[in-house]
């Protein structure tokens, strides 16, 4: 059996442990509910004897490496505190590596959620062998990270690749976070759902408008499907996420300048629906990405045909690649055991 880790992703509904192996391999995932009515001193419990589980019953033919946990919400990685934790209620500004380690008696690494799943599609993933690379990951809200040289930035205290909270739209709507007109506002599922209700507001979007009243838990899939059926108002409400992503990454690529930026989260699985405003946008606003795409016409692009060609020493200098993630929600299960793995 060889060395391995464990990977934790704690979410705001799942609580996910998995074994992985130093070579990649996933041994055993575990998933339980994120149980947070009764107390995050409950989750931290049953996190941590998933831990410990795993790790006696992998310690008898291999390796103990540590552990890694991804965590919704801003991180000091220095103290270990978690400052902000939108989807975990009562554990902002809590000691939450100390608590961990505490009742494991090991020390372990806690890491933003976005973060490690960008480690992961870096490691394993669609970023597999480009050492620089962001990652944005579309779900309720808009995550990001960021590595560099194979190792995750994290910039002075572990904030970087707050990407969901650059401004795309000036005195736009209010965001959670205080700004107006972040990008998570537009281009995320929820933006996604306050467009497609917007619209069946003005009375011009019958479909929607019948979707929203028979769906009890209308979201991004409910407008996708209808978008996918020709209906003009879902899908102009794609192309407008579309144009929002675009400009968000014209931003990230005229800063970085990295060779690769995945998306990745559930939203991303409506890629042909937003791809081509995203790419189109993406052109115009980004004198760096102009001068730096693959070539080929943009449907081709936008399809993935041409997103993420062979990567070699002389394209990884030339070539601005941007393509879905691959390894869906396994990504950060696996870029936390590899955090674990490293030297600290």
């Amino acid at each position: 059996m060889p060395d391995f880790s464990i990977g934790v992703d704690l979410g705001g509904t799942n609580l996910r442990i998995a074994a992985v192996s130093a070579s990649g391999e996933l041994l055993e995932k575990v998933t339980l509910g994120t149980k947070l009515a009764l107390g995050r001193d409950h989750v931290i419990d049953e996190m941590c004897e998933a831990i410990q589980r795993l790790s006696r019953k992998y310690k008898a033919t291999g390796s103990f490496l540590g552990a890694g946990i991804g965590v919704p919400g801003l991180i000091d990685l220095q103290t270990g505190m978690m400052r902000k934790a939108a989807n975990l209620p009562g554990w902002e500004n809590y000691p939450a590596r100390a608590e961990i380690e505490r009742r494991l008696s090991a020390s372990v690494v806690l890491e933003n959620d976005a973060r490690v799943a960008t480690f992961g599609e870096q490691w394993l993933g669609a970023a597999r062998g480009v050492p620089n690379v962001a990652m944005l990951t579309l779900g309720t809200g808009i995550g990001g990270g960021i590595v560099l040289g194979g190792k995750i930035f994290h910039g002075m205290n572990g904030m970087a690749g707050e990407f969901g909270h650059v401004t795309v739209e000036p005195e736009g709507y209010p965001c959670g976070c205080g700004n107006r007109g972040c990008a998570e506002r537009y281009a995320s599922a929820s933006g996604l759902v306050r467009m497609a209700r917007e619209a069946v507001a003005s009375g011009q979007a019958p479909s929607l408008a019948g979707a929203a009243s028979s769906d009890a838990e209308f979201g991004a899939k409910a407008i996708y499907n209808l978008a996918l059926q020709g209906d003009e108002p879902a899908r102009r409400i794609f192309q407008s996420f579309g144009r929002y992503l675009g400009v968000l990454l014209a931003g990230l690529v005229n800063v970085l300048n990295l060779e690769m930026y995945v998306i990745g989260g559930g939203a991303s699985s409506a890629w042909d629906a937003f791809a081509p405003a995203m790419f189109e946008e993406l052109r115009e606003r980004s004198i760096v990405y102009a001068a730096t795409a693959p070539a080929g016409p943009l449907s081709s692009i936008t399809l993935g045909k041409e997103s993420a060609p062979a990567q070699t020493e002389s394209n990884r200098e030339r070539k601005t690649i941007i393509t879905r993630a691959v390894l869906g929600s396994d990504a950060g299960l696996y870029g936390a055991a590899r955090v674990s793995m490293l030297p600290r």
